[in-house]
C-alpha cells in the first residue's frame, strides 16, 4: 500500500503553495495525497455563555436569539472549510494527481493529525497561517506543535514553491540528523536530486567521518551524494549557503544532538524555518 500524504490547508496565503508542494511530491512518489482542514474549537461554535448577563424579562427570546445565531456561525464555518478544501482540490487536479480525498474536521488540528497520520508517509504545513501577511517574522502557531507531535517527516512549505532540483541535508552528528539521511535514502522523493550533505563547524576527524559516512549511505542508494564543511554558526551559515547556492529544499532533523526532543525544536531548525525562503524536510 502506497502510503499518503496529508496537506494541511487553512486558507491562508500558504495553502497554494501547500497544494503545490503536494502535487510535487505525488508527482514523484505516486503517493494519493489527502486534503485536511481543521476547524478548531473556536470555529465550531462553543461560544462563551452569556445568559447571565440578560435580564429576565428578555431572557427567554435573547437566548434563543443567541443559539440561532451561533448554528448560523458554526454553518458558515464549515461552510468556509469545505470551500477551502474544493480549492485546494481544484488546484491538484489541474496539476494532475489522480488521487485525492478530502476532510473536514473539528476539535484541536495536534490531535487531528495525530489521529489521521498512522498511514501517511509526510504530513505537509505551511510556514505561517491566517495571519502570515502580518506576522511575516514568526511562524504559525500550530507549526511548532506539529513537528512536536507529528511521528512522521513534516514538509514546511515555502511561500511560493518551485521544482526542486538540488537539496541540502543539514547534518550535526546528531541522531535527527542521521534520521533525516536515512529517511532521504528511503524516500523515492529524492530519486535524482542532487544531495549535498553539509556540517557547520571546523573540518576535524569525526566530522569529516560522519559526513563521509552520511556520503556513503546516500550512494549506496544511488543518490548523487556530495559534502561539505562550512563555518560560522549554523542559524546564518546554513541559510547563505541555500542562498547563495541555490538549493531548492533543506532537509534537516527537527531536533539537534544536544535538545531535549520532548520540549522544544531546536534553535537552529526554528532559525532555518524562519529565514528560509526555500521548503524544509523536518525529520525527528
Amino acid at each position: 500500500m502506497t502510503l499518503k500524504l496529508i496537506a494541511l490547508v487553512d486558507g491562508s496565503t500558504y495553502s497554494a503553495s501547500v497544494c503545490d508542494h503536494a502535487a510535487w511530491i505525488a508527482g514523484r512518489t505516486g503517493a494519493p495525497v489527502e486534503l485536511l482542514h481543521v476547524l478548531g474549537r473556536r470555529e465550531g461554535g462553543g461560544k462563551p455563555d452569556l445568559s447571565g448577563a440578560i435580564a429576565l424579562g428578555a431572557r427567554t427570546a435573547l437566548m434563543a436569539e443567541l443559539a440561532e445565531l451561533d448554528a448560523q456561525r458554526s454553518k458558515l464555518v464549515a461552510q468556509r472549510g469545505r470551500a477551502i478544501l474544493e480549492d485546494a482540490q481544484a488546484i491538484l487536479t489541474r496539476a494532475g494527481v489522480a488521487e485525492i480525498t478530502t476532510r473536514l474536521r473539528h476539535g484541536d488540528i495536534v490531535d487531528t493529525v495525530a489521529e489521521v497520520e498512522h498511514d501517511a508517509s509526510l504530513i505537509l504545513i505551511g510556514k505561517r497561517g491566517e495571519a502570515a501577511d502580518f506576522a511575516k517574522g514568526h511562524l504559525g502557531s500550530n507549526l511548532e506543535r506539529i513537528v512536536r507531535a507529528s511521528h512522521k517527516p513534516v514538509v514546511v512549505a515555502s511561500r511560493a514553491f518551485k521544482p526542486v532540483q538540488k537539496a541540502l541535508v543539514a547534518y550535526d552528528g546528531g541522531l535527527s540528523a542521521q534520521k533525516a539521511v536515512d529517511h532521504i535514502a528511503g524516500a523515492p522523493l529524492f530519486a535524482g536530486l542532487s544531495i549535498t550533505v553539509a556540517t557547520v563547524g571546523t573540518p576535524s576527524d569525526a566530522v569529516k567521518q560522519g559526513l563521509e559516512s552520511a556520503k556513503a549511505t546516500l550512494r549506496t542508494a544511488g543518490l548523487a551524494a556530495e559534502t561539505r564543511i562550512v563555518e560560522g554558526q549554523p542559524e546564518s551559515a546554513l541559510g547563505r549557503l541555500v542562498e547563495d547556492e541555490g538549493f531548492d529544499m533543506l532537509v534537516m532533523g527537527a531536533y539537534g544532538h544536544s535538545r531535549i526532543r520532548s520540549l522544544v525544536i531546536g534553535s537552529t531548525t526554528t532559525e532555518m524555518l524562519r529565514s528560509c525562503k526555500v521548503p524544509v524536510v523536518l525529520v525527528r
